[in-house]
């Protein structure tokens, strides 16, 4: 890394030691900044309101001891302060974050920007009340033109490529607002003068040439350059993912569930694991009891050499976890269970606890890099109605909870969709798809 890099990206943290205290802790007493990470966590899960639902479970899961990559939360009560600010990040949230970012970077034995031994982040929103999808995520921070030269030569070119056209794609959309589909498009293009069917399929000169016309299509849509500074990467995409408690999707999600616009939203910043470094690496989801009908089985899908958001693009048909999870057009793929008995036996361990320690279903999503689990959230399951109710009365059967918890956690909008007429699951039919019921009924 060039003098000038170097000075650009690690610059701002020498300079918030010197604004700490001489015992090195910040000079304002207000905490806005909790790390979690090497089995200790300043947060839990009954900070939920302050370090938002992801921050609270990540913060819980590492005080259980199970495997979380290392990182920190920016609390719910630096939202209000970004927007006062007209979109800045207040000083003191910055140097509380530059202070935690260190640790991660002990932990993980990487350094944020380093040439040679990158680091390399993700960002994600946490608001207290869960909802999936809304808002925005941001992974592979730390990537440029310098440090993809590091971490092609300690990983593998093909996996550094991969990994900087993701970024350049999401951070691109995200902060930059380059619009998606511009990206989509370059990446669809490439695949078919390729003959590939997926992304794992492309060849490093390929992604080579996907990235650098993702860096050209940023120049033309915002007359400036993709940043290779990865301190400015860091905060534009802190920014974005605060910014995103306010887009469209997620202020219609909150006026349709009636969750109130006052509660904000915290920002976790994560150190990456990576699924998609080669064959012995994937990421997925899993429930631990069937979502759609309440049953007590382990359930879940995962993809071999992806990350994250390959599960739900489409483009790519997901693998069963087990044979029990399997449904109709995946009789022929193998199984995580099969795959990696190891890590499935690890992962049923760690989801069989988390149920008992939270006792709900659990809705949990995980990486495996290099044959190690890594569990990257947990929070209670989004279920059927008519899974809510098996689930209400089975645990109060298990002795895991009380009638009147069981009671409680069916909401009555759900018993109205419950009721409502549907055609017999067991009358002939010609199937012409299959997929999840959005509708109440018939």
């Amino acid at each position: 890394m060039s003098a000038r890099r170097k000075a650009a990206g690690s610059g701002a943290r020498r300079r918030s030691s010197r604004g700490a205290t001489a015992r090195g802790k910040a000079p304002s007493s207000r905490r806005l900044v909790y790390f979690f990470g090497g089995g200790r966590a300043a947060g839990s899960a009954r900070m939920r309101e302050r370090l938002g639902g992801k921050g609270a479970n990540l913060a819980e899961m590492t005080r259980l001891g199970i495997p979380v990559p290392p990182g920190f939360t920016l609390t719910t009560d630096v939202l209000p302060q970004v927007l006062a600010r007209g979109g800045r990040l207040p000083a003191e949230a910055r140097e509380q974050a530059l202070r935690a970012l260190t640790r991660v970077e002990r932990e993980m034995g990487a350094r944020f920007g380093d040439a040679r031994r990158p680091l390399l982040l993700s960002v994600r929103s946490g608001a207290p009340v869960s909802m999936p999808g809304m808002m925005d995520s941001i992974l592979n921070l730390g990537l440029n033109e310098e440090t993809l030269v590091g971490l092609s030569e300690a990983s593998g070119e093909r996996f550094a490529l991969d990994s900087y056209r993701r970024l350049l794609q999401m951070y691109g959309s995200v902060v930059l607002g380059v619009p998606h589909e511009r990206f989509e498009a370059c990446l669809e293009d490439a695949r078919e003068l390729a003959g590939a069917r997926s992304d794992s399929e492309l060849s490093p000169t390929v992604l080579r040439g996907v990235a650098d016309d993702y860096l050209e299509l940023v120049v033309q849509e915002t007359g400036k350059a993709f940043p290779q500074d990865p301190a400015d990467q860091l905060w534009g995409a802190v920014l974005a993912v605060f910014r995103s408690w306010q887009n469209e999707r997620a202020v219609r999600y909150r006026r349709l569930n009636g969750i109130s616009e006052e509660i904000g939203t915290a920002v976790n910043v994560q150190a990456m694991v990576f699924g998609n470094m080669g064959d012995d690496c994937a990421t997925g989801v899993a429930f631990t009891r069937d979502p759609n009908s309440g049953e007590k089985i382990f359930y879940g899908e995962y993809l071999k050499n992806a990350q994250g958001e390959d599960v739900v693009a489409g483009i790519r048909t997901p693998q069963p976890i087990n044979a029990e999870g399997r449904v109709p057009g995946t009789a022929s793929l193998p199984t995580l269970e099969e795959e990696m008995p190891g890590v499935y036996r690890e992962l049923l361990r760690v989801a069989r606890r988390l149920e008992r320690h939270y006792r709900d279903m659990q809705d949990l999503e995980f990486t495996i890099q290099q044959g190690r689990l890594w569990l990257l959230q947990t929070r209670d399951g989004k279920r059927t109605p008519a899974a809510a109710v098996r689930i209400a009365v089975d645990l109060v059967h298990e002795r895991k909870i009380r009638r009147d918890e069981a009671v409680c956690r069916v909401e009555p909008a759900q018993l109205d969709r419950l009721l409502h007429p549907t055609i017999d699951p067991a009358a002939p039919r010609n199937v012409l798809a299959r997929g999840l019921p959005a509708s109440p009924g018939a």
